[in-house]
């Protein structure tokens, strides 16, 4: 069954990156609340927060 979307719903297109400082922020709760390390990356992409990926090359 689709949720139905309300007056209050926001669109992708008005929302606003976060400032660094404020993911930084949350990533460390997310982090000191997550039960292990691939909780913690589930958790900080589901909310597209992660911190980006190391390239070794």
């Amino acid at each position: 069954m689709a949720a139905k979307g309300s007056a209050n719903d926001i669109a992708d297109d008005d929302l606003e990156p976060l400032a660094d400082e404020t993911a930084r922020q949350a990533q460390r709760v997310v982090a000191a609340y997550a039960e292990d390390a691939d909780e913690c990356r589930m958790l900080l992409s589901m909310l597209g927060i992660a911190p980006p990926t190391a390239r070794v090359e």
